[in-house]
């Protein structure tokens, strides 16, 4: 019985490291999208200046 207690708290180890690898790799996809939204944002801001300032 002592060799299925290893092999369950092992799958529950390599279950749980994968869960933590999920969670950090999404948080990093998030925090990608977010820059690229704001990068973008700034992007427009600039050129909807630069229109403006061409209008007058």
């Amino acid at each position: 019985m002592l060799g299925v207690k290893r092999i369950a708290d092992a799958g529950y180890k390599l279950f749980s490291g994968s869960m933590m690898l999920l969670t950090v790799y999404g948080g990093y996809l998030c925090v990608l999208r977010a820059h690229r939204y704001m990068q973008k944002q700034k992007q427009l801001a600039a050129q909807s200046e630069t229109t403006e300032t061409v209008k007058d």
